[in-house]
């Protein structure tokens, strides 16, 4: 049935980035369309391998209860799949999950169970595995382990034999969110197994472990939850592999929301703050190679829609409530697009 379901959709799109000709002779920017997939995220890639990797492991049978601890993207996905296999989906989430987003996963046919903390949500995950005798996916473990980095039918082959006909086909650098850490670690781990150039660059939120852990070497526990739903980690997940990555960035919110407003605008439909995470990033090294003469492309990803946003990240009394305040970034974008160079 998962397989089926694969067979009927088609690969997601690779967007050309309009980028303005005045000085952007010699490069592109390439984002790949993963707000495509039926459940409409990046994530629907994850929780079908997740599945696939619990079944053939023999964790998942006809009567068990798959569970979760995500409140996000990969939840909904996970339900999907869940309810096409006729299973309960229990998502495990804070009780401070806004309705949006439980009733996105209940309408997949999903079920949310609250803890006060967030840092309860591993333990409590375990705790309903055992008690129902169901199976806990755990993508912050397992997202690195369930893709077949090495192909398969995934993002990377997908970007690279898009990329095949373009004008430089082997990208400069591919941009990536990290949240599970599962994206860059296929992506970086394919990168080495084909032997391309391609550099793998991760960018990451305020509050997030990644990035501070990545500079110092060190585990790091940041203690706070990030403000961009999908990406950034208080943690450092088992799943992210610092050594196929080969540079990262450390993004302020701010600066993620500028983006994807900007974004939205130009593509004429909106899309999510990781997104605006991941352009910021890739907008960062064009400018970059412009200023050096180089020529050559970057790709990135549209990781998911805006639409599940429009009462948050759209909404000018949520983002002055929650201390963001995008127009300083906004001014930066705007120079960008006139000239191409960064400030």
């Amino acid at each position: 049935m998962i397989e089926a379901d694969a067979h009927r959709s088609a690969d997601t799109h690779l967007l050309r980035y309009p980028l303005p000709p005045s000085w952007s002779a010699g490069v592109s920017l390439y984002l790949k369309d993963e707000t495509t997939h039926i459940t409409g995220s990046l994530k629907h890639r994850l929780a079908r391998s997740l599945f696939l990797y619990s079944l053939c492991n023999g964790w998942i049978g006809e009567d068990t209860t798959v569970i979760e601890a995500s409140s996000g993207s990969t939840a909904v996905s996970e339900a999907y799949f869940a309810a096409m296999l006729g299973l309960p989906f229990i998502a495990v989430m804070t009780a401070s999950t806004s309705a949006s987003k439980i009733a996105l996963i209940e309408s997949q046919g999903g079920r949310c169970h609250f803890v006060d903390e967030a840092a309860q949500v591993y333990d409590e995950a375990h705790r309903l595995a055992e008690e129902t005798g169901g199976h806990y996916l755990d993508q912050f473990t397992n997202a690195e382990r369930a893709t077949d980095w090495r192909g398969n039918n995934n993002i990377a082959e997908s970007i690279f034999e898009q990329m095949g006909q373009e004008t430089h086909p082997v990208p400069d650098w591919i941009v990536v969110g990290a949240g599970t850490g599962g994206t860059s670690a296929t992506i970086g781990r394919y990168i080495r197994y084909r032997r391309h150039s391609t550099r793998l660059c991760v960018v990451d939120p305020e509050n997030s472990a990644f990035y501070p852990s990545y500079v110092s070497g060190e585990d790091v526990v940041t203690g706070a939850s990030s403000r961009i739903e999908g990406i950034g980690r208080p943690r450092v997940e088992p799943s992210f592999l610092p050594g196929v990555v080969d540079r990262m960035m450390s993004v302020p919110d701010s600066a993620s929301v500028a983006a994807a407003h900007h974004v939205s605008r130009v593509l004429g439909r909106r899309v999510g703050p990781s997104t605006g995470t991941n352009i910021w990033g890739a907008f960062a090294l064009l400018a970059e190679m412009v200023a050096d003469g180089r020529h050559g492309s970057v790709v990135t990803l549209l990781a998911d829609s805006g639409d599940r946003y429009a009462d948050t990240y759209f909404c000018a009394e949520w983002l002055t409530s929650h201390g963001i305040e995008p127009a300083e970034s906004a001014g930066v974008l705007a120079e960008f697009e006139r000239s191409g160079r960064w400030r």
